[in-house]
């Protein structure tokens, strides 16, 4: 235990520390307000100054009303800012002892739980939170043995404060970061909160694990079906992250999963489909909602994700790299050919129809095997019309012309196949010229400047 100073009665602070020993809840709140207004940003042998050595009396006094009347959200907030100007202040490690050995971190998790204390109370216990994880290893792990993960990721989940919530996700960076006993359940943790229904809570989740991934080094099995969901939020902002976590996933043993799974979801579930359409025509007061169908925002979020993620390993203003063109490769094995053309046909959603052919106007443009089999399928005026302006197809073609493409049964895969390896080689890249690499080179960033 950390010793405490003795302090004669007659001393000032000794009589300072008696008027807060018999104050009330008004009295100790401005007292507190004093406090925090004269002795914000000291060091700690400021503070010991400031209370003739005998800081810590304070200290304790501070620490022992949080874990009495926290429940009660008196002075709550004032309680934890002046406790934080203890922790955090320069050479303040004794303090920090001091806080921990009464329990203050299990106090300081609770308050997260607790659904009566106001928001600015829990944002403070989080700034606290941080103080102590940045402390060092040893301050990390207590946290999560004190199962903090689990308090904090559920905290950020329910948060109604954005504010509060982007405190919360440098905690949650804080403890990724010189923590290799528990960063595994960080960031298990942060793939646990992708389903919830704050889209803050998703987007930071989401930008916390891109940061995590390199670190854990290893892949969770769970986290490519939860980022394929995510795919379906109606916020761009969310979308946009997932999309961003993909483009770093391609890179680790997920892949094969990752892109089977963004090519099944160019065709929707029949099943899926008919059942939210019924719904949906059941009820005419929300059929102007058809076109944001969860599957059909996925369809064309994962259009636009395999358009990134083949060629996002390689430097910007650089050509294609032998791992771009395995990422590529792989996606004509899985039939992405088939599955952009289908989702082109999607006439009840306009954004699938733009950016599946901006996606396949590259893979045309690159493989001719690929503008072989597609210019058979479209026949030649509809293929005409696309190579002139693939962005704008949609708006062009008719009824008949996108059942064709609805209905494609185009195979590379298959022509692959039965000509094996020597034909995939030479027949599906074909001869690439200057202009075909530059026209890739910049089709990232044509596509991130439409949507």
């Amino acid at each position: 235990m950390t010793s405490i100073v003795e302090v004669p009665a007659n001393s000032p602070i000794c009589l300072g520390l008696q008027e807060w020993d018999n104050a009330g809840k008004v009295a100790r709140s401005h007292i507190l307000d004093k406090f925090i207004e004269t002795n914000q940003g000291k060091t700690a042998p400021e503070l010991e100054q400031e209370f003739s050595q005998g800081a810590s009396l304070f200290l304790v006094r501070l620490t022992t009303s949080l874990i009495i009347t926290y429940m009660t959200d008196s002075c709550l907030e004032k309680l934890l800012r002046s406790i934080g100007i203890f922790l955090s202040a320069v050479s303040s490690n004794r303090y920090l002892i001091e806080f921990l050995e009464v329990g203050g971190v299990l106090t300081l998790l609770e308050i997260l739980g607790l659904e009566k204390i106001k928001e600015e109370a829990k944002k403070e216990s989080v700034k606290l939170l941080q103080v102590i994880a940045n402390s060092g290893r040893t301050y990390k792990e207590l946290i999560c043995e004190s199962y903090g993960v689990r308090s904090i990721a559920e905290f950020l989940a329910k948060s109604k404060s954005e504010e509060t919530q982007e405190e919360v996700q440098v905690l949650l960076d804080s403890l990724v970061h010189g923590n290799p006993k528990y960063q595994n359940q960080v960031y298990k943790g942060l793939i646990a909160l992708l389903p919830c229904e704050s889209p803050k809570a998703q987007q930071l989740s989401l930008q916390t694990l891109r940061t995590a991934q390199p670190i854990v080094g290893t892949t969770h099995p769970s986290i490519v079906d939860r980022v394929l969901k995510v795919l379906g939020t109606m916020h761009l902002e969310v979308q946009y992250e997932a999309i961003e976590l993909i483009k770093d996933l391609v890179g680790y043993d997920v892949r094969q999963a990752l892109l089977k799974g963004l090519v099944a979801l160019l065709i929707p579930s029949v099943k899926e489909t008919s059942k939210l359409q019924a719904k949906i025509l059941s009820d005419p007061s929300v059929l102007q909602l058809t076109p944001s169908l969860p599957m059909f925002l996925q369809q064309a979020a994962a259009a636009k994700a395999i358009g990134l993620a083949w060629r996002c390993l390689r430097a910007p203003g650089a050509v294609l790299a032998r791992n771009d063109m395995s990422i590529a490769e792989e996606l004509l094995y899985l039939r992405v050919v088939h599955g952009l053309m289908a989702a082109m046909g999607n006439t009840d959603h306009s954004n699938s129809q733009r950016l599946a052919s901006l996606t396949l106007e590259c893979f045309v443009q690159m493989f001719p095997l690929v503008a072989e089999h597609v210019r058979k399928c479209m026949g030649e005026e509809l293929y005409q019309l696309f190579l002139s302006n693939a962005e704008d197809l949609y708006m062009k073609i008719d009824s008949i012309q996108a059942d064709i493409l609805a209905a494609n049964k185009v195979n590379v895969t298959k022509a692959l196949c039965l000509h094996g390896s020597s034909y995939s080689m030479n027949t599906l890249y074909g001869s690439r010229d200057s202009a075909q690499m530059a026209y890739l080179t910049h089709f990232e960033e044509d596509v991130e400047s439409k949507e």
